[in-house]
């Protein structure tokens, strides 16, 4: 899952966003619906939905759901779910599995303060730039409740970000990629550290899990 990133110079945080919702279009929502989970992300899925379970959560947003594999399986697992995606095409497939699914941007959720008993988001973050980082864990835990849980993963390992320069996705997407120390460093200034563990199956692929409280 190595890629090749170039500096992007003075992009902004709204330019990236304009590129990926162009980037999530129809083709790559299509090949994305058709593409089977990994069974390691299934797992990490399931345990998230245990404590879930374990703290009597009923509502839960997903950011950045991509065609809704995920939000549909909390779902049917009984959560009330919302999810929010910048990519129109990502979020139509979602609301075709009737999970209620709005084009939002993780910067400007819109939702009042609380309004979530958890959040989950997968590989989302990891288009947002370390600039812009703080800011978007700050907007994630203005809309959970008092000692909601966030389940935060995305692939990293070694510090570095920029665009993809072999991505097959058109236009090339913005990565940012983070050490352990980095990611946990940034995850700390905004929430309580519930969980940290990798998934590391040393073929290019670095899988970091964490599942975040916001404090009381």
């Amino acid at each position: 899952m190595r890629l090749r990133l170039e500096k992007t110079g003075s992009a902004g945080y709204g330019e990236l966003a304009e590129r990926h919702r162009a980037a999530y279009g129809d083709d790559a929502a299509a090949a994305r619906d058709a593409r089977p989970k990994a069974f390691w992300k299934v797992d990490e899925r399931a345990a998230f939905l245990d404590r879930l379970r374990a703290a009597d959560a009923r509502t839960l947003l997903e950011i950045g759901c991509g065609t809704g594999q995920d939000s549909d399986f909390f779902h049917r697992e009984g959560l009330d779910v919302t999810a929010v995606d910048v990519s129109p095409a990502m979020v139509e497939r979602t609301a075709a599995k009737g999970v209620k699914a709005l084009v939002r941007d993780v910067m400007a959720l819109g939702f009042p303060e609380s309004s979530f008993d958890a959040v989950y988001s997968l590989n989302t973050l990891l288009h947002v730039p370390n600039a812009d980082l703080d800011a978007a864990l700050r907007a994630i835990r203005h809309v959970l409740v008092p000692g909601g849980l966030f389940y935060l993963g995305v692939f990293g390992g070694e510090q570095e970000e920029g665009v993809a320069a072999d991505d097959p996705h058109v236009p090339a997407r913005f990565f940012s990629f983070r050490s352990d120390r980095q990611l946990l460093e940034y995850a700390e200034r905004a929430f309580e550290i519930l969980d940290f563990h990798v998934y590391d199956d040393h073929a290019g692929i670095r899988f970091q899990s964490l599942t975040l409280v916001k404090g009381l």
